[in-house]
């Protein structure tokens, strides 16, 4: 971490020397140099452990080296050598620990005990784990209704500790299940499950070799997906276009080095990435993709004018689909401007873009929360389909639709039922191998949830993973919905914001980490994850646990259901997790694609989920793949602001997208830098261009102070931002979350999907008023958000 606050522009490449300069400094800011370097060794192998970072999968499981920068950073904060016990509870008021930044709270080091939260002091002490689980099954078996609890589901829970979650939930009696998958990839399921009957990508790793353009929408795998590069950079080299759409200029999206390669490294050298970067307005991804259409149906209409062949698939078309007639009747009559408006591109560009798809035999497309989280998103994801299956490109070699997930078993808990809208036959399944009925009224999803918890209605929240408080949207909103609540809990392996903004009462359960050895009775267990390409397999973890007081997710989820309802239930879970092969059965009972589980999973590199659409077998109403029509939006949050404001000339409205930096995973915090983006020692940072500073009539190095646009009333604002000249189109400004969370209002949420808009919040910027040498102190102590 860079102690020295500066701004320094970045003229290497994403990967190369400054990755493994990276990595060297991660281990030994853990005091774990050799451990950390023998425990990457067993990272991604068949004997080792699933790295506990993205979701992105391995070229072969069974035998690859395979790691990544932030890989490495995840892998080191687990595995550190620095404890969070007793001690350090004893020697600050939670009070206290609230003052303390993101960043220092997760960097006291692994949590060793189980702690309660006791009023009269103000300080977590320590509490023995049966007297833990009898004080939850206490609160939770005095609710009158078990809707009054609410169940939050982070996305590195493993499959096993999911399916006994979701099992022990709706035996207690609700399906109260927001998760990870409600604030990211939410629209992605929402869009993809009725145009092609399945809420996953359709490709694999082997599809990228055979691809002949790759089109990235709202992604920064060189941050993100840092492993995606590998494959991007091998179809560069094979010749494969690759189209990148995204307000900012991102460098692993430019050129990449990859750490590896002994020539590329020892030469100084890397790879272009991008053949085409198309930089549009923040939200301008539907107009470009439709204008991208428009364009193919032109050239199609010129085709068969002319008598040529067609550029359509109109096999693929009429066998396959439905729905296309009144979609292409909907592009010829869109007009050109207000694509181009709208997109923030040329019509030029629009076209280029559709000239490589035209060009390609075989087309992926893939997308990240730049996609997701807006208002229009899960239409967005539809129009993505809609491109695709013009000419075939789903369900066939090297083609097909690649949502890139994030936590590395966010895809795996959805699949084990961790859904608050739980399909009747995952219920009927359950109701037949474990003999109760489940609840069938829908759940919450997580801004549901926090509104739930507002009006008082939620009065228990368990968290299984994640960091709740830091995660959401509407910050202050949100710590006033957990501070209400009559208990919070939550299983994690570190301190973090969530655990200093409690209920009346509140408990800290430590669980072991992804890289640590789980004994249960039966043995040495490990547990299994699905990556963002349904391959399932098994981790193992090699590491000594940090504490003789950990406990197993899923040990600690069955002694929970025991202790809860234990009485009324004809589930073992004390027995099913003495051996998680046990699980795996039960999970096989109640799943058809999981036929054989623990045999398959037992194979080098596991085993895929059946994806029928990248079978052609269309699980959809119509049981057909869907051509969907959908209106260019005219009438978002930034449309009405800026009409609002219209008729003040001094005054900018601005669309912000939060975004992460480069020493960061999700709300975790690794250090304040941002290499690829040239921003050191900082966070507190407003990515601007250099033409909009001019028109605010400040300067590069200015503070501002940014205040939301909305319509309820409510002041939203985050203070002390320093402008960042940077290369953004104009109208956008990016900044960092959680910092901006507190702008996000909870009704700004994507239609039909429910998820945060979190890419598309309307702002303005004001001077602020501090002197410089208080802003100075402010930064040194990093992110500071106090209870």
């Amino acid at each position: 971490m860079s102690s020295e606050q500066k701004i320094e522009f970045y003229k290497g490449p994403a990967g190369g020397w400054g990755a493994l300069r990276s990595v060297t400094n991660a281990l030994l800011r853990q005091d774990i140099p050799i451990k950390g370097a023998k425990t990457l060794l067993s990272a991604n192998q068949p004997d080792g452990f699933d790295c506990p970072g993205c979701a992105w999968p391995d070229r072969n499981h069974a035998s690859t080296f395979e790691f990544c920068e932030n890989g490495v950073k995840a892998v080191a904060a687990e595995a550190t050598a620095r404890r969070a016990g007793p001690e350090l509870f004893a020697k600050h008021t939670v009070a206290e620990l609230a003052e303390q930044s993101d960043f220092w709270l997760e960097d006291q080091g692994r949590l060793t005990h189980p702690m309660a939260y006791d009023a009269a002091s103000d300080k977590y002490v320590p509490i023995e784990w049966d007297d833990a689980f009898a004080r939850i099954a206490r609160h939770l078996n005095a609710l009158p209704d078990p809707d009054q609890a609410i169940f939050y589901t982070s996305g590195r829970a493993s499959n096993e500790a999911a399916f006994l979650y979701q099992l022990f939930v709706r035996e207690y009696g609700t399906n109260n299940f927001p998760d990870c998958s409600n604030m990211c990839h939410e629209p992605s399921g929402s869009g993809m499950r009725p145009q092609i009957g399945v809420g996953k990508g359709t490709v694999t790793l082997d599809d990228f070799e055979k691809a002949d353009a790759i089109f990235i929408f709202g992604q920064n795998p060189g941050t993100n997906h840092p492993r995606m590069l590998g494959e991007l950079r091998a179809a560069s080299k094979r010749g494969a276009r690759i189209v990148s759409f995204n307000p900012l200029r991102e460098r692993g999206l430019e050129r990449f080095a990859d750490p590896q390669d002994k020539l590329e490294m020892a030469t100084l050298g890397s790879t272009p990435i991008s053949t085409h970067y198309f930089q549009l307005r923040v939200g301008g991804d539907f107009s470009a993709i439709k204008g991208m259409m428009k364009h193919v149906i032109e050239r199609e209409d010129e085709a068969v004018a002319r008598g040529e062949p067609s550029v359509l698939d109109h096999e693929f078309i009429a066998e396959h689909t439905t729905g296309f007639e009144a979609l292409a009747a909907d592009l010829r009559a869109e007009p050109w401007d207000v694509l181009v408006r709208e997109s923030g591109l040329s019509e030029e560009q629009i076209r280029a873009a559709a000239d490589v798809y035209l060009g390609a035999k075989s087309v992926i497309a893939c997308w990240g929360m730049g996609i997701t989280q807006h208002q229009h998103s899960v239409a967005t994801i539809q129009m993505i389909g809609n491109l695709l299956m013009m000419r075939g490109n789903m369900g066939r070699e090297g083609a097909g639709a690649c949502p890139v997930r994030g936590h590395s078993n966010v895809q795996g808990d959805r699949t084990m039922g961790i859904w608050e809208k739980p399909p009747a036959a995952l219920l009927d399944r359950l109701q037949k191998v474990f003999g109760f009925e489940p609840p069938r009224r829908n759940g919450v999803d997580t801004v549901e949830a926090i509104q739930s918890m507002l009006d008082g209605k939620g009065r228990v929240f368990f968290a299984l993973g994640g960091n709740f408080a830091a995660a959401t949207p509407d910050t202050y909103q949100t710590w006033k919905a957990l501070k209400q609540c009559e208990l919070t809990v939550h299983v994690t392996t570190k301190l973090n914001r969530s655990h200093v903004i409690h209920g009346r009462e509140a408990l800290i359960l430590p669980c072991l980490g992804r890289t640590e050895i789980d004994m249960q009775a039966g043995g040495q267990q490990g547990v299994t994850v699905e990556d963002s390409m349904s391959m399932v397999h098994i981790s193992m973890g090699i590491n000594p646990p940090a504490s003789e007081h950990l406990l197993s997710e899923p040990a600690i989820v069955a002694r929970l259901a025991a202790a809860t309802i234990g009485a009324r239930s004809s589930t073992p879970w004390l027995w099913l997790v003495e051996d998680y092969a046990r699980i795996r059965d039960k999970i096989e009972a109640v799943f058809d694609d999981f036929k054989d589980f623990n045999a398959r999973v037992a194979h080098p590199g596991g085993f895929r989920l059946r994806n029928t659409a990248s079978e052609r077998v269309w699980n959809t109403a119509s049981k057909k793949a869907v051509f969907f029509t959908h209106a260019v939006p005219l009438d978002t949050p930034s449309h009405r602001a800026r009409a609002r404001f219209a008729k003040k000339g001094d005054t900018i409205v601005f669309t912000l997208l939060t975004t992460r930096s480069h020493d960061q995973y999700n709300t975790t915090i690794y250090g304040m830098d941002d290499r690829y983006r040239g921003v050191f020692g900082q966070r507190r940072v407003v990515f601007i261009n250099k033409e909009d500073i001019r028109a605010l009539g400040m300067k590069d190095g200015d503070w501002v102070d940014i205040q939301t646009v909305w319509n309820d009333g409510q002041e939203r604002r985050a203070d002390r931002f320093k402008l960042v000249a940077y290369d953004i189109p104009r109208g956008n400004i990016a900044a960092y979350y959680p910092e901006t969370n507190p702008l996000v209002p909870l009704s700004a949420v994507a239609e039909n999907a429910g998820t945060p808009t979190s890419k598309s919040i309307p702002v303005v910027l004001v001077p602020h008023e501090l002197p410089i040498q208080k802003l100075a102190e402010d930064e040194a102590d990093g992110m500071v958000a106090a209870a």
